[in-house]
Order: C-alpha cells, then structure tokens, then sequence
C-alpha cells in the first residue's frame, strides 16, 4: 500500500505538471513507478527532483488547508516531515503537531511566536478562520479520546473552557463535527451536554499513546479489583450452598 505521503507528492506534482507542461517527463517517470507499486525508488526519484524541505513544505500546507484533513499522524510520522527542522519553517513542523494533539494554546503560541514568518505565507493569512476552526474540531476529538469509554457525556462548559468558545459556538463546532463523521453522539441543549458514542480513530502521536497506555493501566487496575473481590466472596457462597 502507498505511504500517504507519496500519494500527496504525486498528486502535487500532477498539479505542478499542469502548470507546467516541461514537468510532463518527470511526472510520467514518477506515475510509472507508483502503479508499479516501487515505493523505495519513487522516494529517491522525488528525492532527486525536488529540495524535500520545500517538499514537505508543501505537503503540510496541504494538510493543514485542506477540506477533509484532520489526521496528521501518517503525515508526522513520514521521514520527509522531519527535513523541515532545523529550517526557516520549522515552525511548520511544530504547527503541525499541534493540530495533531488539537493543542489549541500550543498553537497560539507558535502563532504569536513566528507572527511574522506566518504573514508571509497568504494561504494562512487568507484561511486564518478556516484554521482556528480546525484546530479547535481536533481539540474537541482529543477532549473525548482521552476520556474513558464510560465517560463520553461531556458538559458543554467543559468543551467551551477548553477551545475558548462561547456555548452557542461549541454547539456550532459539535454540529460541525457530527455533519463531517468526525464523531457520533447526541447534544442534549436542556442539560448542556453532548454523548459521544464514536470519535474517528487517528494516527497517535507518543503523547497520545502514553494517555492510552495509563488509561489502560487503569483498566487494568479496576479489572483485577473486580476478580479479587469475585474470588474473596466465592467461599461465602460456596458455604451458602
């Protein structure tokens, strides 16, 4: 199966081929080994091709705008991404693990940090908006994956606190949410509540799977609780039989 990544470069070279005519070449060397399913040597040939910073570059702006995107962990987890650091636009990179955490006060912070680096670029300038509201969709899927199972009824004001959104806005931003499949759930407006029955699984980044790993652990905890108490009480039944 093709890594994402590769997926997105050529199709990003499929777009640059229309725009210019002289790629047409290039572009049927890189085809011709994807259908052939060459995943390594299709790497070196775009390696060969383009700066993979300005690649990556690209790449990420194309996650962070597009329409549907709302995992990034393929992306993050590609050796390509990582040429950005140590770049210009690093704080690309760390742009990007921000909204893979939907760390929304992470960030603010790069934005006010790189304001200038960040008004160069007009695709983010022009989609500020866009941006804010898909930051904060992942902040809410992250709000609910790192609640246990048995705890998806989530106050609003919970939500609101977190994002730094009015009530009326978090109702939008669930809706939004709902319409796209991101998650599956009730809103419940008299007691200012949403039950989330599903959330998209995504890409974990370590953080994310240190969260799963504890929780797990507490699982764990309760489970062997449960047998301990079974196997305490069962000679008092055996007795009473």
């Amino acid at each position: 199966m093709a890594d994402p990544s590769l997926t997105g470069a050529l199709q990003y070279l499929e777009a640059q081929r229309h725009a210019q005519p002289e790629l047409a070449d290039w572009y049927s060397a890189f085809a011709d080994l994807y259908q052939r399913k060459l995943w390594h040597q299709l790497t070196l040939k775009l390696e060969q091709f383009v700066r993979l910073a300005d690649l990556a570059f690209d790449l990420s702006l194309s996650a962070l705008l597009g329409d549907n995107v709302f995992n990034f962990g393929e992306l993050l987890a590609h050796p390509i991404i990582n040429s950005l650091t140590g770049t210009n636009v690093e704080w690309l990179y760390h742009i990007l693990h921000a909204f893979n955490s939907g760390n929304l006060l992470r960030y603010q912070e790069l934005c006010r940090v790189h304001n200038i680096a960040l008004c160069a670029q007009p695709a983010l300038v022009e989609n500020e908006k866009k941006l804010l509201e898909k930051i904060n969709i992942l902040c809410l899927m992250e709000i609910i994956s790192s609640r246990p199972s048995e705890d998806r009824t989530i106050p609003l004001s919970v939500i609101a606190e977190r994002t730094k959104l009015s009530i009326e806005d978090v109702e939008y931003l669930l809706m939004k949410s709902l319409s796209v499949h991101l998650i599956e759930g009730i809103i419940d407006q008299v007691e200012g509540t949403v039950h989330v029955s599903w959330v998209q699984p995504r890409v974990l980044g370590i953080p994310q799977i240190s969260s799963l790993r504890d929780r797990l652990d507490t699982w764990v905890g309760k489970v062997r609780q449960a047998l301990l108490s079974v196997e305490a009480e069962t000679p008092d039944l055996v007795a009473c039989a």
